[in-house]
Order: structure tokens, then C-alpha cells, then sequence
């Protein structure tokens, strides 16, 4: 990676932890989003960086906050997640090996449902879910984990409309996602694919992400949380648009 990609990065890095810290969502999705439509490093090894720097914002938020997770909730999601992520990190590494327009195709139309879906702002049920709920919306998560390191879209969608505290809600949620993150980067390692240099860049990249956490909390932007999520949505809804519109041409072979 020159040193141009490597400013775009930290400019990724550090753009969606503060879009994550004021919004509670879309790290991940922005990171992919950002690195696939600029062609920064391949897919496979954004991955392992977005689970590098997952952890560090997980670190950054469980530190005062696990005592808030909503415990009978997380232990229906996670056995299934981490089951169905290895289907979806194997399903990754066929995908990469064999059709990389495909894959790219594949996490355009995720970004753009992810960013309509989670736009619809659920309204809490009255009463929880049964438990069989949040054991398919953890499978789902879980093999989005696998394949793209962004097991968040289904997962949000189900919790917020449990009537949970919104901390509870916020902090299961990192928790969650910063074990499927350790996974997949054991997964990573045992499979012989860990990217070497490139996962450099999560280390080099960690210092953003903490700095701009830590920005968002003491100097928020003078918008409401509503127009917030709103740009979060339009940004990953242009950022999968113009991931997938390529991929989809190459694919019935007309050149963009």
C-alpha cells in the first residue's frame, strides 16, 4: 500500500468509528464499503483489518459498559453466530478465489439492503421476541461476519425492537461483534491467509479510530441523532450503489 491508500484508510478508519460512536452502528459497513469502492487492498484482507479495528472500538466501549449487556439475549445470539460464520468465511475465500466481480456484487446488494433496512427505525415490540428469533438473526449475523467482518445489519434490525435499555441493546451488540471478530481472525490465521503486511495497516489505522471516538464523544456535531443516522444511510447507500454497478457490468460484460 502507497502512501495515498494509506491516508485514505486512516481517513475510512477514522470516519466511521465517529459515525459508530455518535450512531451505534455502520463501522464495519462503511470500512468495507470505503476500501471496496476505492480499490484500497483486496476484500479478503479489509476484512481482517475491519476485525482488527472492531476490536479496538469493542475494548474502547465494553471497558465501562459490559456490566449492560442484556446476558440472556447474547447467549441465544452468539452459539449460532459463530457457527454459521465459518459457512460465511469459507463461502469468502471460494468466492475471492473464483469471482471477485461476484463477491464485489455480493457486498454492494448487502450494503444497500443493510442501509434501507436499518433506515426504517423499527419500533420497539411490547413485548421480547421469542428465543428462536434471536438464534436465526444471530445465524444471520454470523455468516455476514464470516464473509465481510459487518455481521450487523440483521442482528441491529432484531434488537432494536426488543424493549431493552438502548445501553443493553448497544453494548450486547459490541460484544457480539467483537467475538465474532476474534473468530474470524483465528479462523484467518488457521487457514494459513493472514495478509501479513496489510494487517499492519489495522494496527497503524487503531490510533484513528481511538481519536475519533474519543472526538465524537466530546465535540459531537451540532445534529440531531435522527440527521446523523440519516447521512450514515445515504453515504452507505451511495457507497454500495457504486460498489456493485461496476461489478454487475463486468459481470454481463459491458465495460463501465
Amino acid at each position: 500500500m502507497d502512501w495515498v491508500n494509506l491516508v485514505w484508510l486512516l481517513l475510512l478508519a477514522g470516519a466511521a468509528a465517529y459515525v459508530q460512536t455518535l450512531t451505534g452502528f455502520a463501522f464495519g459497513l462503511l470500512m468495507m464499503a470505503g476500501v471496496g469502492m476505492l480499490n484500497l487492498i483486496p476484500l479478503t484482507d479489509a476484512a481482517v483489518v475491519v476485525g482488527i479495528l472492531t476490536l479496538v472500538n469493542a475494548v474502547q466501549m465494553l471497558a465501562r459498559g459490559w456490566r449492560e449487556v442484556a446476558w440472556d439475549q447474547f447467549r441465544l445470539i452468539i452459539g449460532p453466530s459463530l457457527v454459521l460464520l465459518f459457512g460465511g468465511y469459507f463461502l469468502l475465500e471460494y468466492l475471492a478465489d473464483t469471482n471477485l466481480d461476484g463477491l464485489r456484487l455480493t457486498l454492494g446488494l448487502v450494503i444497500i439492503v443493510a442501509s434501507i433496512q436499518l433506515s426504517l427505525q423499527p419500533h420497539p415490540r411490547k413485548q421480547l421476541s421469542r428465543p428462536q428469533s434471536f438464534v436465526v438473526a444471530g445465524g444471520l449475523a454470523g455468516i455476514l461476519g464470516g464473509m465481510f467482518s459487518t455481521a450487523g445489519p440483521p442482528l441491529i434490525y432484531h434488537m432494536y425492537r426488543q424493549p431493552l435499555p438502548h445501553a443493553a441493546i448497544r453494548q450486547t451488540l459490541v460484544l457480539v461483534f467483537a467475538i465474532n471478530a476474534m473468530l474470524r481472525l483465528v479462523l484467518v490465521v488457521g487457514s494459513g491467509n493472514w495478509p501479513g503486511q496489510t494487517a499492519l495497516w489495522g494496527v497503524v489505522a487503531a490510533p484513528a479510530v481511538m481519536a475519533l471516538t474519543y472526538a465524537a464523544r466530546r465535540w459531537p456535531p451540532p445534529l440531531s441523532p435522527l440527521a446523523m443516522r440519516r447521512v450514515a444511510f445515504f453515504l452507505l447507500l451511495l457507497s454500495g450503489v457504486f460498489l456493485a454497478i461496476p461489478a454487475l457490468l463486468n459481470l454481463i460484460g459491458v465495460s463501465p
